[in-house]
């Protein structure tokens, strides 16, 4: 399935820019994470995975075209019935909606002369609105021209022994913002899934010793020098799965490790691309949400108000109506 919409992806690149001699492809592999998966799952093409009716589906994935990098991701809940399915509640819905008004307020707070410590400050006080928890460990990066992951960052969640640079957006920025929820404990943990997803270290250096691992190194510098790949995308599954233990066990890959929440749980995803223009923030990606009726509301006029803010290409009763509340909460 993964790769499957990896192929797609590549064959509108190339029907759209095909006549051109810019560079483009995958920016970031797709995955698609299960109920309690936290993220980062991107099945080889033997994997036997399915999803099932009601399993709440994250969809993460990243584009670019010339280097400029678009990323998105979005969770649902699977199901038959369509436009007629019901609303969304429980736990799904408490954490579907932290998630969104955590975007929703991050979009407002990302602009020029804001604070990278004011969004994680928004986050966290949305989620114990919704009774869930950020997950730790997620960043949102700046976005640069073949950089997906630059060094000015948003934390998901504020940990005493992961505290990042306090950062001061500027006009002409792009972030790939990331908003990842929990109705668990926050924290991720590796389980029996091994990583298919990585990135090279570019700045790494070492002399191979297997054929494999060279094979693979070869293959990888000419597909993907900078950007996150997946090994399912390489050509001989032989030689990859021969060559990158090595590659990761001397640094000259970085993996994504696939990680999860306790069982029973569910986490829930929104990431999307913010552009800092001079007098709005412009937001790049996104989709439609579900239907979705949660227990909980949010109930602290700061972040009510800031939620009430246009975002700059909105009337203000539009917003009102439709942007800063699209979803039913009792």
């Amino acid at each position: 399935m993964t790769s499957a919409t990896d192929k797609y992806i590549t064959d509108l690149l190339n029907t759209n820019y095909g006549k051109t001699k810019l560079e483009r492809g995958i920016a970031f592999p797709t995955c698609v994470s299960i109920n309690n998966c936290i993220g980062h799952f991107s099945p080889m093409n033997t994997d036997k995975t399915t999803v099932k009716e009601g399993d709440l589906v994250k969809v993460d994935l990243g584009v670019h075209v010339d280097g400029f990098i678009a990323v998105a991701a979005h969770t649902f809940e699977v199901t038959s019935l369509g436009a007629s399915a019901p609303a969304i509640t429980g736990k799904k819905a408490d954490v579907i909606c932290a998630a969104h008004y955590a975007a929703e307020a991050a979009h407002r707070l990302i602009k020029a002369g804001g604070k990278n410590t004011e969004v994680t400050e928004a986050i966290a006080k949305i989620a114990e609105a919704f009774h869930v928890k950020p997950v730790e460990a997620v960043l949102s990066h700046q976005l640069k021209r073949f950089v997906i992951d630059g060094n000015n960052v948003i934390a998901n969640k504020s940990v005493i022994d992961q505290k990042v640079d306090e950062v001061t957006f500027e006009e002409g920025q792009i972030y790939g913002v990331d908003i990842v929820m929990t109705t668990g404990e926050g924290k991720g943990r590796e389980v029996d899934n091994k990583p298919t997803v990585f990135k090279r270290a570019v700045d790494q250096t070492y002399s191979l010793k297997l054929a494999a691992s060279r094979t693979l190194l070869n293959e990888i510098n000419k597909k993907s020098p900078t950007l996150p790949f997946t090994l399912a995308s390489m050509t001989d599954q032989k030689t990859t799965k021969m060559g990158i233990t090595e590659l990761s066990s001397h640094g000259l890959v970085v993996p994504y490790p696939v990680l999860y929440e306790r069982n029973g749980e569910y986490v829930a995803q929104i990431k999307f691309v913010a552009a800092i223009l001079k007098k709005n923030t412009n937001r790049l990606t996104g989709h439609p949400l579900p239907v979705v009726t949660s227990e909980y509301k949010i109930t602290d006029q700061s972040i009510l108000d800031l939620l009430a803010q246009t975002t700059g290409k909105e009337k203000k009763k539009e917003a009102a109506s439709s942007d800063a509340a699209p979803m039913e909460t009792n």
